[in-house]
């Protein structure tokens, strides 16, 4: 049996090739650095389909601090997670009796989040809030505004604008056009690094 000689990859391998009377290890030549031109933008889309106080938050400030270092931002929004950028001042949406009664059981608004677990009644949301405020951190609310400012763009969910009964004028200033499923996968298969919240 023939043993063939290892690429080094790091001084960590070495040292185990040592120890392990691996054979000595030659560096392998480095790749030729990248042109300028085929270096690829860093691109981030998130898919926020949740409309979870917590995992709208995580959503904002993975949003928000990707857009701060440079790195291109898309959020696709869809199911409960458009609930989130509905106006604040939109209590009721919707055209028939069920679109109505589901804006009605989960208030839209990004001021009208509930936790996913430990909500008791809104205490826990209010809880999060304090402790937030007591310890620096940006509400949901303040990070959206962020976001926007940084040029995150937000891509609503058409098909699930059609299905709540959400119209464009019940969305909060700044959102994209509406999309649908086959451009988020085309943003997937190209060179944007998916995240699911």
């Amino acid at each position: 049996m023939t043993t063939a000689t290892l690429p080094s990859f790091d001084p960590l391998a070495e040292a185990i090739a040592v120890v392990d009377g691996l054979p000595e290890v030659v560096d392998a030549p480095l790749p030729a650095p990248a042109r300028d031109s085929e270096l690829k933008t860093k691109d981030l889309l998130i898919i926020d389909y949740s409309g979870d106080l917590e995992k709208v938050w995580a959503a904002l400030i993975l949003a928000s601090t990707g857009a701060a270092m440079g790195v291109r931002t898309r959020v696709f929004v869809t199911f409960w997670g458009l609930q989130v950028f509905v106006k604040d001042s939109k209590r009721i949406t919707g055209e028939n009796w069920m679109q109505k009664m589901l804006s009605a059981m989960q208030r839209p608004g990004i001021s009208h989040r509930k936790l996913s677990r430990m909500n008791f009644l809104g205490m826990g949301p209010w809880m999060m809030g304090r402790l937030a405020r007591q310890y620096g951190v940006a509400s949901p609310k303040e990070l959206l505004d962020a976001a926007q400012a940084l040029g995150v763009e937000f891509i609503p969910c058409q098909m699930t604008m059609d299905m709540f009964g959400l119209k464009p004028e019940d969305m909060i200033e700044g959102m994209s056009q509406p999309a649908g499923a086959a451009t988020v996968i085309g943003l997937m298969t190209e060179n944007s690094t998916p995240l699911f919240i």
